[in-house]
Formats: C-alpha cells, sequence, structure tokens
C-alpha cells in the first residue's frame, strides 16, 4: 500500500472541518482501491488455494471498507449527492446509445432528466387510453 501521509502538513492543533475530512476520506478511499488491486493481482499469480481463500477475504474486507468510505463521503459532502443523480442518469443515456450532447446537458439548465420521447412514452402507458375500447 501506498504511504501517504494522513495530513499534508504536521498534525493539525484542532478538529478536521468536515471538508477537511471529506478530503482524507478521499485519501483513505484511494488506500482501500489500492490495496484492493494489490490482492486481485496476487490471486491472479497464485494457485495456492489456501493463499487465495485468505487473499480473497482480505480483499473482501476492503471492499467493504472502501464503501463504508463512500458512504461517509456522501454525508460529508453535501454536492456528492448531486453528482451522483447526475451521474445515474448520465450512465442511463451513455448506454441507450445517447449522443455527447445529449449527456452533457443532464444537470445543465435547459438540460432535461428525460428526453420528449421518453415523457410521452411514459404518459401513453396509462389506463385512460383504454377507457374508450
Amino acid at each position: 500500500m501506498p504511504q501517504t501521509p494522513p495530513f499534508h502538513a504536521l498534525t493539525p492543533d484542532r478538529k478536521l472541518s468536515d471538508t477537511e475530512l471529506a478530503r482524507a476520506i478521499r485519501l483513505d478511499m484511494e488506500a482501500e482501491l489500492d490495496a484492493i488491486n494489490l490482492y486481485a493481482s496476487h490471486l491472479d499469480a497464485t494457485d495456492n488455494e489456501e493463499a487465495k481463500a485468505i487473499i480473497r477475504h482480505v480483499m473482501n474486507e476492503e471492499k467493504e471498507h472502501a464503501a463504508l468510505f463512500y458512504r461517509l463521503l456522501r454525508r460529508l459532502d453535501g454536492t456528492q449527492e448531486e453528482h451522483e443523480s447526475e451521474v445515474e442518469e448520465k450512465y442511463r443515456l451513455i448506454v441507450s446509445g445517447a449522443s455527447d450532447e445529449e449527456v452533457e446537458a443532464v444537470g445543465k439548465k435547459g438540460g432535461a432528466q428525460k428526453t420528449a420521447s421518453e415523457s410521452s412514452a411514459v404518459k401513453s402507458l396509462t389506463v385512460g387510453p383504454l377507457r374508450g375500447r
């Protein structure tokens, strides 16, 4: 694991603000992800089943740590959730083959969360049109 100093200066003589703590948590997440990648490479490099069982267990613990840190980061950094909701929509658009312009319009003024065709498709799936039949 890389040895990143926990603080870029001397240990603070005060408690960290949530913004400062969020920055530190991102470094912690980086260390967890580095460890996951290191352990995955160890798994790929051996056929020793006993070693693989231990390494896999430890690697899964690191994944849990990374997930816990991410959950904490979402609470410490108020803008993180905003980005997540945009990313969900961008991801959906990208995998559905939307243009770069449509993807980049998400979250910007004038950029709709759903395209007009999607909105009308949802509206057309009601029971109303079936009543006359």
